[in-house]
């Protein structure tokens, strides 16, 4: 594929951060923007020099010359987008989770097989500077072997803002943010699950979802490893200062996320020694055009998801690039549809683990 590849973005809420970036980068055109509301479409498109633009979705999978798309939709209609998509031979990026149900994402990872097309889920969380730095560890053997992984994602959305079907939204059912980087490190998959539900939520948020729980706890068995990890999730009714965290501890250096935002994660080393550490930019893995996105600046800084989330680390563009390196190279991303199937499965199966008491919960397999 020698021309720059033709990417069409739908949902431009939280999508707004990711068009800036598919028009300036190298190997990709913005070719295309689809929004429900007409006026707001016709405004972004004015903004970004598009003038292809479409309120439903069938009509830009129809352009035969559109080689991808960005799926930046509710959670929701991921499943449908993303499958109608890949049918429509399209390469599909598409934002957390993959799915709602364990069937949709075997579904997927169906589709994504007979399609031939390249799929790739984008989980901000193992695109951060701070996730970067620390898989630089590993890959140095600078961390030596890890022995434990722990990750965290509270956030009180009970802020106004959000899309109306977050309210009461199950925790574990949105976990990809918590667990990813416990999986990318050690490169496995969940095996099993079993999850306690913790406290309660207010009763007219509980009934949306038949969930009363305010905190969800996790603990992943991965497969072919000796390795087990611990998740947490909170969304309503337990105040904490928003944070998506990971530590890793591990037999050379150990590495844990700061507690309050701004003061820096620490680094133990040697027998009692630690240090608070500064993590650095990785935006010299980027093209040039596109580095400035790895700041962490957003597109809206009032939308729900900048307030709560900021810039996701800068994580942005090394997504993009990663989607648009696989297309080029025709190859399998770095979340394909297998990956994001078992990290979207784990999340609903620890749900319903804790819907059961703690049960232990296998995870589907699920293979390309």
């Amino acid at each position: 594929m020698g021309e720059r590849i033709k990417v069409g973005l739908v949902g431009m809420g939280f999508g707004a951060n990711f068009a800036p970036i598919c028009r300036d980068h190298p190997d990709s055109e913005l070719y295309g923007l689809c929004r429900r509301n007409a006026a707001e479409l016709e405004r972004s498109g004015k903004a970004l020099g598009v003038s292809r633009l479409y309120t439903d979705f069938a009509d830009m999978l129809s352009v035969q010359e559109l080689d991808a798309v960005l799926i930046m939709s509710p959670v929701a209609a991921h499943y449908t987008m993303a499958k109608a998509a890949l049918e429509a031979g399209k390469h599909v990026a598409a934002t957390v989770p993959m799915a709602e149900t364990k069937q949709e994402c075997l579904d997927l990872v169906e589709t994504r097989k007979k399609a031939g097309k390249i799929y790739m889920m984008f989980e901000t969380a193992v695109y951060t500077r701070t996730f970067l730095y620390v898989r630089e560890l590993r890959d140095t053997g600078k961390l030596g072997k890890i022995q434990f992984l722990r990750g965290s994602h509270q956030q009180n959305m009970s802020m106004p803002g959000w899309p109306d079907y977050w309210y009461g939204f199950p925790p574990m059912l949105y976990a990809t943010h918590a667990l990813s980087p416990l999986l990318a490190l050690p490169d496995r998959n969940v095996e099993s699950v079993t999850c306690y539900g913790s406290g309660t939520i207010r009763e007219e948020y509980a009934k949306r979802y038949n969930s009363p729980f305010a905190v969800q706890t996790a603990l992943l068995k991965l497969k072919d490893s000796d390795l087990v990890c611990e998740v947490t999730r909170s969304l309503f009714d337990t105040i904490r200062q928003f944070r998506e965290s990971f530590d890793v501890y591990a037999s050379k250096l150990s590495f844990e996320w700061e507690q309050i935002a701004g003061e820096g994660p620490v680094l133990h080393s040697n027998l009692e020694d630690a240090e608070r550490i500064s993590i650095p930019d990785y935006s010299h893995l980027l093209p040039p055009s596109v580095r400035a996105y790895s700041t962490g600046k957003v597109a809206d800084e009032g939308h729900a998801s900048s307030v709560q989330g900021g810039g996701h680390g800068g994580s942005y563009p090394h997504m993009v690039h990663e989607f648009l390196c696989a297309i080029r190279e025709n190859r399998n991303s770095a979340i394909d549809a297998d990956k994001a199937a078992n990290w979207t499965m784990a999340g609903i199966c620890a749900h319903e683990s804790a819907l059961r008491g703690g049960e232990k919960v296998p995870v589907p397999e699920a293979s390309l």
